[in-house]
C-alpha cells in the first residue's frame, strides 16, 4: 500500500488516485478545506496530531473527514510540545486512550516523531503498545546517517529487527497472561 502527504487541496484530484491512504501531517491538521475535500474522496486517511493541540481539538480535526461520509480514518499520535527541551517532543499517551474512547477510531503513535532520538524508539513503542496504541509509525533507514531529513530519529535495520522482536515477545506475554 502507498501512503503520502498531501498539503495543497488544489492538487489533490490529482494525488487521489495514486495512494491507498492520505495522510494529513501535523502542521495540516488545521487546514479545514483540505480536510474537506479528503473528507470527500472516501479514501483512507491518517491524520497527525498537531504538536501543539489539545485531544478536542485533534479529535474535532477528524470530524471535519467524518461529516463528509469518511469513516476510514486513522488517528496518528506523534508527541506535543511541552517544555522539555531533552526530546522533539512529548509522547501524549494518554491521548491514544482518549482518542479511542471517544471516537473508536484506530489510532497508531508515531514513536520517530516523538522521541527525535533513535535512543528513546524502543521504550516508547513498548509503551505505546502497553497503552493500547492500535498501531506504530517507525522511520526507518539503511543507513539514518546519510538520511537527508530526520536522520537522529530513524533506526537502522538491526535496530528495527530489534523492536519487531521486543514487540513480539510482548505480545506472546501478553497472550500468555504474564
Amino acid at each position: 500500500l502507498v501512503i503520502s502527504e498531501i498539503t495543497d487541496p488544489a492538487l489533490l484530484d490529482s494525488f487521489v488516485d495514486m495512494v491507498d491512504v492520505i495522510q494529513v501531517g501535523s502542521r495540516n491538521m488545521y487546514n479545514y478545506e483540505l480536510l474537506k475535500r479528503i473528507g470527500d474522496t472516501g479514501r483512507p486517511v491518517l491524520l497527525k496530531r498537531h504538536f501543539g493541540a489539545t485531544v478536542d481539538e485533534w479529535l474535532l480535526a477528524a470530524e471535519y473527514l467524518l461529516v463528509r461520509g469518511n469513516n476510514n480514518v486513522i488517528l496518528c499520535e506523534r508527541g506535543i510540545r511541552t517544555f522539555e527541551t531533552q526530546t522533539r517532543n512529548t509522547l501524549d499517551l494518554a491521548a491514544v486512550r482518549l482518542a479511542q474512547e471517544k471516537t473508536g477510531l484506530p489510532v497508531i503513535v508515531d514513536v520517530s516523531h516523538a522521541a527525535g532520538r533513535r535512543d528513546l524508539i524502543l521504550p516508547l513503542a513498548l509503551s505505546a503498545v502497553a497503552a493500547g496504541a492500535d498501531g506504530l509509525m517507525v522511520e526507518v533507514h539503511h543507513y539514518p546517517q546519510a538520511a537527508l531529513s530526520d536522520a537522529g530519529q530513524q533506526l537502522d535495520f538491526d535496530d528495527f529487527k530489534k523492536l519487531q522482536l521486543s514487540l513480539a515477545r510482548l505480545n506472546r506475554e501478553t497472550e500468555n497472561g504474564q
